[in-house]
């Protein structure tokens, strides 16, 4: 007899080690291992950035070392963990007691004990397609958290690139205003020349105060460029003071083979915020049915022995709180209307964007091709033509320094352009949720640049 309780004790004890997983748990498993490869403890030190750093480079660095994307990681495996505690079954503890009755019968010890196996009547057993559900819920939530993971990675893509290009731009912008200030100390000196020739002294005054303000102005810009830096490092995870080896010149191109049609085709299929929330769209779908089901009743079994008689019994829990029933299918509904609209705004909004981000990236191409082709070339005859007849005394000092900045204006102008078209293609990765290299004519496909 002793031996049948055992069986009986075995039984709950093995089922409570079940778990309902739902199907893809395990794919969604091995994603989430993947991505955190980076974030395991015996994952090596986080490598410096190399004396001259290209953009790949910094970006690596910045999967690395970032705590933003590291915490929306550890927060999807927070979120995934959540598929075995919801999914677990029978969802409640195992409540065995024990009974002695004291009588002054001849009964014996054996048949005055009483063994009650079954479970915590505080805590339903819920019906196992509940169990199931839940379960479904909880790895729609694990899903979302990782395309918000991915939405996280291609957010810090965009803020690394972005910062880079406006540092790079700033290097730019440096050196053209160290032209100019050389520029205008020797317009300076000619002045001067001119001055000792019996040339009225009013242009060698606007020549020293032009000069002068174009070194104020170049401080100031080298003092903006060690404060974009330190911003630059924070998200890196480097110290703000840390150099930081930019190239000579402003970065190429980077190239776009896709045309427009196929930009356009691909905008927001594969965007992770979008993935994100057509996961919450899936998982109040399934929160809704699981309201719906609380209308299925639940059974708590137990088992009992007095001696030699054994009682096998069910609870079974009818849900009689109807009202509340209704109100939480009311609910889950609502939050399902709510996240369905919710995406399809979303889905709108990011499709515009896109649109609006891909004129503008076309928009920085054509005027690089305009200054630099044709502006620019007019714009050097202009100044160098300027400069030999200010020598002559053929112009004065107001029409030689229009012509400098006119030079300088367009130099700029060109610099701004391309950076601009660089920073407009970080934005359509962002919003496209694909990296433009791997963007084909003939394949349009989604791979991951840099794997953090």
């Amino acid at each position: 007899m002793f031996r049948y309780c055992l069986i009986v004790l075995a039984v709950p004890l093995l089922l409570s080690g079940c778990v309902l997983r739902p199907p893809g748990t395990v794919d969604e498993r091995a994603r989430l291992d993947r991505a955190g490869v980076p974030y395991v403890p015996e994952s090596p030190a986080v490598p410096d950035l190399p004396d001259n750093p290209t953009w790949q480079d910094v970006l690596h660095r910045a999967f690395l070392a970032n705590g933003d994307l590291e915490a929306a990681y550890f927060d999807w495996a927070a979120t995934f963990a959540r598929i075995d505690q919801a999914a677990n079954w029978p969802n409640s503890n195992l409540a065995p007691s024990f009974s002695y009755m004291f009588s002054g019968g001849r009964m014996k010890a054996w048949d005055r004990t009483t063994v009650n196996v079954g479970f915590d009547p505080m805590q339903n057993v819920s019906f196992p397609t509940k169990t199931a559900k839940a379960g479904r819920v909880a790895l729609e939530n694990a899903r979302a958290a990782g395309q918000r993971f991915a939405a996280k990675k291609f957010a810090l893509q965009k803020q690394v690139l972005q910062a880079w290009l406006d540092l790079t731009l700033m290097e730019e912008q440096i050196r053209i205003q160290r032209d100019n200030t050389s520029l205008l100390r020797l317009i300076s000196d000619t002045a001067a020349d001119r001055v000792r020739a019996g040339a009225p002294q009013q242009d060698l005054l606007k020549a020293q105060i032009e000069h002068r303000l174009a070194e104020a102005e170049l401080a100031k810009m080298e003092s903006q460029h060690h404060s974009m830096r330190a911003m630059l490092n924070g998200v890196l995870g480097r110290k703000p003071g840390e150099g930081l080896g930019l190239p000579a010149g402003l970065p190429e191109a980077r190239p776009l083979w896709a045309d427009d049609a196929q930009l356009i085709a691909s905008a927001v299929d594969a965007n992770p915020e979008l993935s994100a929330l057509a996961r919450d769209v899936a998982s109040r779908k399934d929160a809704l049915e699981l309201a719906r089901m609380q209308y299925i009743p639940d059974i708590n079994p137990a088992a009992a022995f007095t001696g030699s008689f054994q009682t096998l019994g069910a609870m079974v829990i009818l849900p009689t709180t109807i009202p509340a029933i209704k109100a939480s299918i009311a609910e889950a509904r609502a939050m399902l209307r709510s996240t369905e609209a919710m995406a399809r705004q979303t889905r709108a909004d990011r499709g515009a964007s896109f649109v609006a981000a891909l004129y503008a990236l076309r928009n920085a191409e054509q005027q690089v091709g305009l200054f630099k082709e044709t502006v620019l070339p007019k714009a050097e005859q202009a100044l160098a033509s300027s400069r030999q007849a200010y020598s002559a005394g053929q112009i004065g000092f107001i029409e030689l320094i229009d012509s400098q900045r006119t030079l300088l204006d367009v130099r700029l102008m060109i610099a701004q352009a391309r950076i601009a078209r660089e920073k407009q293609l970080a934005e359509l990765e962002a919003l496209a949720g694909i990296d433009i290299e791997t963007l084909k004519h003939e394949d349009v496909k989604h791979e991951e640049k840099v794997t953090p």
